[in-house]
C-alpha cells in the first residue's frame, strides 16, 4: 500500500481511538452532593441535571431513600454512605449492617446502581477512638451483607479519608501514614485489599495554597504553567499539586506494602467565593483548577508514580451548602446554583463538548489538612466540611466515516492482538495493555489493527 494510504488508515486508527476516551471520559469523573441546604432543587430535577452533564458518577454522604430513586435508571454509579454516627451498631452488629444493607442498597438496587458503600467519613482523622477501632470491623459487616445478597463483587465498601491521614506528602516519594494508627490501618488496608476495595482520599489543593499563598504555589495548585518542583527523592519534576497529593498517598500505601490498592479522590475542589481575608477564593480560580484538573483527567496521562490511567475522581461539589457552618468559601463550592445553572462554565454540558487538550499542570507536594466531614444519617446525606471540585466535563466527538468494520479472525490469541496494538500505538500513542477495564476500547482498537492488516499495513 501506498505511503499515503498507510496514513491515512493510521490517522483514522489515531482519532478513533481519541474519539473513544473522550466520549466516555466522564465513567472516571463525579461529583458529591451533598445536602447540608435548605434551598436544594427536588431529587427528581437533579436527577436530570446530572443526566444532562458528562459526569459518570455522584456521592452522596448518606443515602436519602429520595435521591436515591430519583438516580434510578440513570445510569449513574452512586456511592451512598453510612454515618458516622453509625459506626458503632455497624460494628458491634452484623443483623444492623444487614438491616442497613437491606434498607439502602437492596431496595434500590439494581435499578439505581450502587458502586460503593462508605463507612464514615474521615473517622481516622475524628479524634474519636472509638469509631476508628470500630471502623474496620463496620466495614466487614457491610462486606459481609452485601457477600450474603450476592452483591459482594458488585459493589465496594470503603471509607473516606481527609490528607491528614498522611504526617509526610512533601516530596511526594516520602508520603507516610501518621503511625499513631498502628494496626489499624495495616489492616484495614489488608481488608481493603482481599475486597479489590479503594483506599478513598480527598486531596485539596486550595488548603495547600492558602498554607503557601505564593503566585508560584498558585499556579502549581491551578495547573497553570510553572516551574515544577523536583522530588528530591526521585528526581522527578511535579507539574501540578494535584499529582504530587495523589503520589504522596500512593507513596504511602507503598510503604506499607500496598501499592496494589487503588486510590480514589472521593473529593476535590476549589471555592468561587469567600470572605475578605481569605486567600484563594474567586470564579477565576475555581474555573481554573475545576477546568483544568477535568482536561487533565480527560488526557489519560496520570500521575508520575502511576502514569497512563486517570484516578476516579469526585469533584466537589454539586450544589452549595447555605447551611454549613465556618468560613464563606464552605458555602462556595457549588458547579451549579439552586435554579440549575452553571456557577461558572467549564464545559459540563454534554451539548457543549469538544475536545480538549491536555492542559500544563503544577502541582505541589504539600498536603493540605482537608476538614473533616460531617457525619451523615443511614438515610439522609450529610454533608462534609472538605469541599471537591466539580467533575470536569468529558468530550464526545462524533464518529464518522462509513465503512464497514473488519473482525479479528476467530482463534487469534490475546499475545497475537497486543503485538498488533504494541505496533499499531507505537507511534505516539501510550501502549494500550489488555485488562477488563479497557475491553470495550480494545474491541474498537482490534476492528482498527485487523483492519490495516487486511490492507497490507505491517
Amino acid at each position: 500500500m501506498a505511503i499515503t494510504g498507510r496514513s491515512t488508515i493510521f490517522f483514522f486508527l489515531v482519532i478513533s481511538i481519541h474519539s473513544f476516551y473522550f466520549a466516555n471520559a466522564q465513567s472516571f469523573i463525579g461529583v458529591n452532593y451533598g445536602q447540608v441546604a435548605d434551598n436544594l432543587p427536588p431529587p427528581a430535577a437533579t436527577a436530570k441535571l446530572l443526566q444532562s452533564t458528562t459526569f459518570g458518577k455522584v456521592r452522596l454522604y448518606g443515602a436519602d431513600p429520595a435521591i436515591i430513586k430519583a438516580l434510578a435508571n440513570t445510569g449513574l454509579g452512586i456511592v451512598v454512605g453510612a454515618g458516622n454516627g453509625d459506626i458503632p451498631a455497624l460494628a458491634s452488629d452484623p443483623n444492623f449492617a444487614g438491616q442497613w444493607i437491606n434498607a439502602n442498597v437492596l431496595t434500590y438496587y439494581p435499578a439505581s446502581n450502587i458502586v460503593v458503600v462508605t463507612a464514615g467519613n474521615e473517622v481516622m482523622t475524628s479524634g474519636d477512638q472509638n469509631l476508628i477501632s470500630a471502623i474496620l470491623p463496620a466495614m466487614q459487616n457491610l462486606q459481609n451483607a452485601l457477600n450474603a445478597a450476592s452483591l459482594g463483587g458488585k459493589i465496594k465498601v470503603s471509607t473516606v479519608h481527609s490528607m491528614a491521614v498522611l504526617t509526610q506528602s512533601d516530596p511526594p516519594s516520602s508520603g507516610s501514614f501518621n503511625p499513631s494508627f498502628g494496626d489499624t490501618m495495616t489492616k484495614m488496608l489488608a481488608f481493603q485489599r482481599s475486597i479489590g476495595s479503594p483506599f478513598m482520599i480527598n486531596p485539596y489543593p486550595f488548603f495547600a495554597y492558602q498554607s503557601d499563598p505564593r503566585a508560584e504555589t498558585l499556579a502549581f495548585c491551578l495547573f497553570q504553567p510553572n516551574a515544577g518542583r523536583v522530588d528530591s527523592g526521585t528526581g522527578i519534576k511535579y507539574m501540578n499539586m494535584f499529582d504530587a497529593q495523589v503520589d504522596a498517598v500512593h507513596s504511602a500505601l507503598s510503604a506499607m506494602g500496598f501499592k496494589d490498592v487503588e486510590i480514589v479522590v472521593a473529593e476535590t475542589g476549589w471555592p468561587y467565593k469567600g470572605d475578605p481575608n481569605e486567600v484563594g477564593p474567586s470564579v477565576d480560580n475555581a474555573r481554573a483548577y475545576n477546568g483544568n484538573l477535568i482536561k487533565y483527567l480527560k488526557s489519560m496521562v496520570g500521575t508520575p508514580l502511576m502514569p497512563g490511567k486517570s484516578v476516579d475522581t469526585y469533584l466537589f461539589a454539586l450544589y452549595d451548602e447555605d447551611l454549613k457552618p465556618g468560613p464563606s468559601s464552605e458555602r462556595a463550592f457549588g458547579l451549579f446554583k439552586p435554579d440549575l445553572s452553571a456557577t461558572y462554565d467549564i464545559g459540563l454540558s454534554k451539548s457543549s463538548q469538544t475536545p480538549t487538550t491536555t492542559p500544563t499542570t503544577p502541582t505541589t507536594p504539600t498536603t493540605p489538612t482537608t476538614p473533616a466531614g460531617a457525619a451523615p444519617t443511614p438515610t439522609t446525606p450529610a454533608t462534609p466540611t472538605t469541599p471537591t471540585t466539580p467533575a470536569g466535563a468529558a468530550t464526545a466527538p462524533k464518529q464518522g466515516g462509513s465503512g464497514s468494520w473488519c473482525v479479528p479472525k476467530p482463534g487469534v490469541s490475546d499475545a497475537q492482538l497486543q503485538t498488533n496494538l504494541d505496533y499499531s500505538c507505537g507511534q505516539g500513542i501510550r501502549g494500550i495493555a489488555i485488562s477488563r477495564k479497557r475491553q470495550l476500547s480494545l474491541r474498537l482498537i482490534l476492528v482498527i489493527t485487523v483492519a490495516l492488516t487486511q490492507v497490507g499495513v505491517p
